[in-house]
């Protein structure tokens, strides 16, 4: 077990940060890791099915990325919108910060947006004059490591192919891989969280328990909890895909799911002990990130610094256009 920060740091070769998505989906590669016998395989995403049986369960996040990212009209200020108040009232992240105190306002979106109060933690809440045009104004929130600008190749690409609610800021990167084909052949079912800040805001304390998430809305219907309840009875896996998903499933009370909308904070991270999934299916993520923490803790810290290791060995694209893992 670890609790400091530098304890989740790896080497990536800059190269391996993949900046545009693979010409199809399921070309993506998928490194298999067997926990129990600490075995490796390579394989491609297309060959997924076979590692899933009829009893077994995948879940998903079916959320909708909006493309949440504006600039004023003199194209120096740049704002996140990060969630939905009500039509006329967002929070979001914005550069540079100091051009956007208290009471100032800016030309956006086709209106206008005031900063009607700043957070401790550098968030603004913006008041709009009238509700923010974003379908024709705003821009994918593609990761600010890609170094370019969002193109219209990123409205589909930056966007799994079952999204449907809308109201997330960044993409649920591990679902970018599916296609509609092969997520008919496997059994599934559906949640939502619409992903914030506090999936990918850095870790800026050295000791993790110090670290707060922020906390981001979901929705479990109450199919789908059945259907967990039922594969778990059966005795077949629960496989999240993504850590989104697994966050939702890891923030439910003990005994069988019940169908409910609520929000989350939880910080997983070693030594946390998992109580809902089986198998993780995600993407390589940053070091020092949560998401990092969060596969350490399914897999073992150890094993996954391995693994990544490998990974950047073996030539593996990394972070949200990038590879996968298969952790069973």
């Amino acid at each position: 077990m670890s609790s400091i920060l530098s304890d989740y740091q790896y080497y990536l070769p800059p190269e391996l940060i993949a900046d545009r998505p693979t010409v199809k989906r399921e070309e993506s590669r998928m490194m298999v890791i067997d926990r129990k016998n600490e075995d490796i395989k390579h394989v491609h995403f297309s060959d997924i099915t076979g590692f899933f049986s009829s009893q077994d369960l995948l879940v998903l996040n079916d959320t909708k990325v909006i493309p949440a990212r504006l600039h004023d009209s003199t194209g120096k200020i740049e704002m996140l919108l990060l969630e939905q108040r009500d039509p006329f009232h967002w929070t979001a992240m914005v550069k540079p910060g100091k051009k956007m105190r208290q009471g100032i306002s800016v030309q956006t979106a086709g209106t206008i947006a005031t900063v009607r109060e700043v957070f401790e933690d550098g968030i603004r809440l913006l008041e709009f004059e009238a509700p923010p045009d974003l379908d024709r104004y705003g821009a994918m929130p593609i990761p600010p490591y890609f170094h370019r600008m969002a193109d219209g190749h990123d409205r589909e690409r930056y966007q799994t192919v079952y999204a449907r609610k809308s109201g997330s800021v960044a993409a649920p990167t591990a679902g970018l891989h599916f296609t509609q084909n092969i997520l008919k052949s496997l059994p599934h079912s559906f949640l939502t969280l619409q992903v914030g800040a506090g999936t990918f805001r850095p870790v800026q304390r050295v000791e993790l328990s110090d670290h707060k998430m922020h906390a981001e809305h979901y929705t479990l219907p109450d199919s789908t909890a059945q259907r967990i309840n039922h594969t778990t009875k059966l005795g077949g896996r629960i496989v999240a895909v993504g850590t989104t998903t697994t966050r939702v499933l890891e923030s439910q009370p003990p005994g069988p799911l019940m169908g409910l909308s609520s929000s989350t904070d939880i910080f997983i991270r070693p030594p946390y002990k998992f109580q809902r999934v089986d198998s993780l299916l995600t993407n390589f993520h940053l070091p020092l990130s949560t998401l990092f923490m969060l596969v350490c803790a399914f897999a073992g810290r150890e094993m996954m610094l391995s693994a990544y290791e490998k990974a950047v060995q073996e030539r593996y694209r990394f972070f949200s256009y990038g590879d996968c893992m298969l952790i069973l």
